[in-house]
C-alpha cells in the first residue's frame, strides 16, 4: 500500500510525517482535502458534544413538561 507524505505538521491524520487518513482527496489548486487541523476537529467535537447535551436537555425538560400535564389530568378526575 503506497504511502504519503505529509507536510502539514498540524493535521489530525500526522502519522510520522505521512498521512494515515483510510483515503484522500487531492486539488491540484487547493491542494488536500482532506486536510483537518488538529485544532478544528477538537473544536468540532467540542461543539458536537455540546449539541449533543443541549438535545438531552431539552427532551428531560419536555419529559417534565408530559409529567406535569399528567398530573393535572390526574387532579380533574376527582
Amino acid at each position: 500500500m503506497p504511502r504519503i507524505r505529509c507536510r502539514y505538521e498540524d493535521c489530525v491524520f500526522l502519522e510520522e510525517g505521512f498521512c494515515g487518513a483510510a483515503a484522500i482527496e487531492l486539488e491540484p489548486e487547493l491542494g488536500c482535502l482532506t486536510y483537518s487541523r488538529v485544532g478544528d476537529a477538537e473544536a468540532k467535537e467540542e461543539e458536537e458534544w455540546e449539541e449533543d447535551e443541549l438535545d438531552e436537555l431539552e427532551e428531560d425538560e419536555e419529559e417534565e413538561d408530559d409529567d406535569l400535564w399528567d398530573d393535572e389530568d390526574e387532579d380533574e378526575d376527582y
